[in-house]
């Protein structure tokens, strides 16, 4: 079954559907079971959904004449919780946002890597020794890939120069169209640069409180709390026409297939997500494990990861970038990852991007309960 190509734009919103419910089916077959922990040809993958789609999972498996199972969560917390109820050696890999690689460490989830091991000298410089993979000088992940959290509108609706400031959220035009991703992280994220908090999430009790008093004096812009599913249909009805903490991961594919949208860093920065592979601690298959992260930052496996039908991604690999220019120089462009012309690393460059953390000096519990008096008053 051919998955067709967004990026080469030869695919319809009808088509964008159906390439995700035909990937959706055919990764069927890659579902996880504890009885796979002990079968030698089998790696156990718990992952975010859709990373054992056969686009990015079959040349490694035929490659190594194995299977890909994967268990999917969605969200950190129910990670770390499936983690922790599972018998050790039922999961070899782990794909986790960088911000809880330390909740996986200080666990003993994750065992230590040996940077040599992995193609990292083939990464921007600025990502060679990313530091929420580094513990006490020690490598415990390897970046797969990332992407920038915004301001989200309507371009029907607002100006570019209309929302170069997250001020816009708050705007008369926006009364009752700004809608929330429901996670409380990039969303009060997001309030926290508007308040000029560098980093947002290292902050006094003096100044969470100010970001919850401006996160509460939302209430009236707001048109909803979504899903990620939830985020993409708001978006393409219209319903939510500004959404703060999310970004091309979710609006490239909207914008090419037709929906009126676009994401802008504002003046006062934006959140840069990561994800990024680690060998589970007491995995029998460490050697399989290593191959598999070797794969997936390869050259080959970065173009993958970029270019997946339904889920765009910006790539840490200089090597990779160089590749998608070479045979995919369209998706290249689209995905803003031209070597010697305006591209992803310019944010980064200009220090407009924070790095996604939890908090440092109040409890996740306590960012949480904000969220949800927020979403309930």
């Amino acid at each position: 079954m051919r998955i067709p190509s967004l990026m080469s734009g030869d695919i319809s919103r009808r088509g964008f559907l159906k390439a995700g419910a035909a990937s959706a089916a055919l990764a069927a077959s890659s579902k996880w079971s504890s009885a796979y922990a002990d079968e030698p040809n089998v790696l156990n993958y718990l992952s975010w959904p859709g990373n054992a789609d056969p686009y990015l999972i079959a040349d490694f498996e035929k490659e190594n004449n194995v299977k890909v199972k994967i268990k999917e969560y969605v969200g950190g917390d129910q990670m770390l919780a499936v983690i922790n109820q599972s018998p050790p050696g039922s999961f070899d890999v782990v794909l986790a946002d960088a911000e809880y690689m330390h909740l996986l460490h200080a666990s003993d989830f994750i065992e230590p890597l040996d940077p040599d091991d992995y193609p990292i000298k083939d990464f921007w410089p600025e990502f060679q020794k990313f530091p929420l993979h580094w513990f006490d000088g020690q490598l415990y992940g390897v970046m797969t890939d990332f992407g920038y959290l915004g301001l989200s509108y309507n371009t029907n609706t607002f100006k570019p120069e209309e929302v170069e400031s997250y001020a816009a959220m708050w705007s008369e035009k926006a009364k009752g169209k700004v809608g929330f991703f429901d996670w409380y992280l990039p969303s009060m994220g997001s309030i926290s640069l508007s308040n000029g908090n560098l980093p947002p999430f290292d902050l006094s009790e003096d100044k969470f409180e100010a970001v919850k008093e401006k996160l509460f004096s939302l209430k009236p812009q707001a048109s909803g709390f979504y899903t990620i599913a939830d985020i993409f249909s708001s978006l393409t009805n219209g319903q939510a026409q500004l959404v703060p903490g999310i970004g091309e991961w979710i609006t490239l594919g909207l914008r090419l297939s037709g929906v009126p949208v676009d994401t802008i860093i504002p003046k006062e920065g934006g959140l840069q997500w990561t994800e990024s592979l680690s060998i589970v601690k007491g995995t029998p298959k460490k050697d399989l494990a290593r191959k598999f992260i070797q794969y997936t930052t390869s050259p080959e496996g970065q173009v993958k990861m970029a270019t997946k039908v339904d889920n765009k991604k910006s790539i840490p690999s200089i090597a990779g970038w160089k590749l998608l220019n070479k045979t995919m120089p369209k998706d290249a462009e689209i995905l803003r990852m031209q070597l010697g012309k305006p591209n992803v690393m310019d944010e980064y460059a200009a220090k407009k991007i924070q790095f996604r953390q939890l908090p440092s000096q109040q409890s996740i519990e306590d960012w949480n309960d904000v969220w949800s008096e927020f979403k309930s008053a």
